[in-house]
């Protein structure tokens, strides 16, 4: 689907005000880099504010504090929210999701006793375990494994090759991109003279509406009881979450974060890129872990924490300040002991004169 817009419709569609003229069509989003005399680009970040006039972007979305006037055959559209302006436009020229029409294929394996709503497509080389249950509307990517008794909420979107393990519930409208593994054992052990004995985890997952889990995370069933994942909340790629950790509504959980088991995360957490928790932890609502902090103990409601072990982020950035002034306090005390030393040796020169 082609699509073209001129800069007025656009300035009118997010709502902004046109400065300058673009005299062709308009038929596509990029970077400022990247963009074409057709492209529409914006300016979301300041550090990125001198790539404005060297782009060949026709259009480009500004904040209402840029003040450089647009050259010849370009064209600057002012709004209050450049990067949300973007989003829209994005949509707009992008062509139209991939359907799938419903139906299961040939390929496929399906339990007898698996019960998959008509209108869900169900792809190529997946397998539906016995007694599970899929529902209207759900797209099952090729080569996705999903488990005996395994119960799966309407329009569902799992990409290719997820696999749930048996007995685990998921909501509806979540997605879950390729090599999510939903399931698999928590790592637990008895260690032994004998070696290393394997403690049953015959507990499940449970995920619920609206959820969204990025490509290659994976989230382990309980011990016991359930690993849950709560309404809306937003989890990037490479995660892992381990057995019987609960994460409340609405937290976002960024790339490469680790979180151990039996920790608890409140509403709205926010848990940066490669974050760390230890296990058996409560995070407060809202409480913010920065990227890479490793969090050793509980965290208060709205607790901003940065560093390892993880400490408040004023308190970081003081020790931080601190630690860069190292160099100028060693030679200050050098100096102080050098002087110090002078005047020792001058009174003792005194004392003895007496």
């Amino acid at each position: 689907m082609y699509v073209e817009k001129t800069c007025e419709e656009i300035a009118a569609l997010v709502h902004g005000r046109l400065c300058g003229s673009c005299p062709q069509g308009l038929s596509g989003v990029a970077s400022l880099k990247e963009a074409m005399p057709s492209d529409v680009a914006f300016l979301g970040n300041d550090k990125y504010r001198e790539q404005v006039l060297p782009s060949r972007a026709g259009v480009v979305l500004v904040p209402e504090n840029y003040d450089v006037p647009p050259p010849a055959g370009r064209a600057w559209i002012t709004c209050a929210d450049p990067s949300q302006a973007f989003s829209t436009l994005v949509t707009l020229f992008t062509p139209p999701p991939v359907s799938y029409a419903p139906g299961i294929h040939p390929s496929a394996v399906v339990a007898a006793d698996a019960v998959v709503a008509a209108s869900a497509h169900v792809g190529p080389c997946a397998v539906i375990g016995a007694k599970a249950q899929i529902g209207e509307h759900c797209v099952i990517g090729a080569g996705c494994v999903i488990g005996q008794e395994t119960c799966i909420g309407e329009q569902t979107f799992l990409y290719a090759n997820v696999v749930i393990r048996e007995r685990c519930s998921i909501g509806k409208r979540v997605i879950l991109h390729p090599g999510v593994v939903i399931g698999a054992d928590g790592f637990g052990y008895n260690s032994t003279q004998q070696g290393h004995e394997k403690v049953p985890q015959v507990g499940i997952v449970q995920i619920d509406d609206d959820v969204e889990i990025g490509a290659n995370s994976c989230i382990d069933r309980a011990r016991f009881g359930r690993t849950w994942i709560q309404q809306g909340t937003k989890i990037d790629n490479l995660v892992q979450i381990g057995h019987n950790v609960q994460v409340g509504a609405g937290c976002l959980i960024v790339a490469q974060v680790g979180i151990s088991g039996s920790s608890t995360l409140g509403r709205g957490v926010i848990l940066a890129g490669q974050a760390g928790m230890a296990g058996h932890l409560t995070l407060g609502d809202g409480a913010i872990v920065m990227a890479q902090a490793g969090v050793s103990k509980d965290l208060a409601p709205g607790a901003v924490v940065f560093g390892t072990p993880a400490m408040d982020r004023r308190e970081f950035a003081k020790q931080n300040m601190y630690i860069g002034r190292l160099d100028k306090t060693a030679a200050s005390i050098k100096e102080l002991t050098r002087e110090l030393g002078e005047l020792k040796a001058k009174l003792a020169a005194l004392e003895e004169k007496k």
